[in-house]
């Protein structure tokens, strides 16, 4: 995983689903985007419901679908179709790094809907790069974890209200995840120049009119003992290298 450069814009993203695989028909109807820049929420969301069509007919789902997301036939009737919202959702994502828990799945069925379209729309890897934070998950815990798991571990869990796994509301927990799974990673990412004031990851340059630094050199004993230690390390099989 690269760390964050200034200034980065980040995509916080996930779907809602008629199903489990694009490939038996199974659409896109819900779509839930929040930005980051400089790790920081922005307050721009991208969210909206998709009517799900198989054969220009609306797309009839499964109750146990319904249960997980909430979303009825009935209430997505009224809504646009993907080839009607999909312009406004590439020029929304493009050029970000979006920031997906399982990343295969939504990035599958985005690229099926841009392919059903048949205008040669670009896929997702050609308009933004992927950060796949199950994938860092299972770097972290040595297994990957779900999103509930991470969410308890972190301890932001409750700073929102997940009744239904709404595509923009796991979406702004997965920021809150993401902000804190990355914590370290941040913390390394040191810049040149002269940074803000209150850039505490900035590298910051002494001036160069301070007064010189006092060198303290070691005695001879010190020497000498230095030379005993260096002795008995290379007696024990050891190349000492500060000589």
């Amino acid at each position: 995983m690269s760390l964050e450069r200034k200034d980065e814009r980040l995509i916080i993203l996930d779907t809602e689903t008629t199903g489990i695989n694009p490939r038996d028909g199974h659409r896109i109807v819900e779509i839930g985007c929040v930005e980051m820049i400089n790790r920081q929420l922005t307050g721009r969301n991208y969210h909206v419901y998709v009517k799900p069509t198989i054969n220009g007919q609306q797309f009839q789902m499964d109750q146990e679908v319904i249960n997980i997301h909430g979303l009825t036939d009935d209430f997505l009737s009224d809504k646009p179709v993907f080839s009607q919202i999909a312009n406004d959702f590439i020029e929304f994502i493009k050029g970000a790094e979006l920031v997906i828990h399982n990343a295969k799945f939504d990035v599958g069925f985005m690229d099926h809907e841009f392919t059903m379209m048949r205008k040669g729309l670009p896929m997702t890897y050609d308009i933004c790069t992927v950060t796949d934070t199950l994938k860092i998950s299972k770097d972290e815990f040595g297994s990957p974890k779900t999103l509930d798991y991470l969410a308890r571990f972190y301890k932001v869990d409750k700073l929102v209200d997940r009744t239904y796994h709404g595509a923009l509301i796991d979406a702004q927990l997965l920021a809150f995840v993401y902000v804190e799974m990355t914590r370290k990673q941040a913390a390394l990412n040191l810049t040149t120049g002269e940074g803000d004031a209150e850039d505490q990851t900035a590298i910051r340059r002494l001036s160069s009119d301070r007064n010189k630094l006092k060198i303290i050199r070691a005695s001879a004993d010190e020497i000498v003992k230095h030379e005993e230690r260096l002795a008995i390390i290379k007696e024990k099989g050891s190349a000492p290298i500060w000589q």
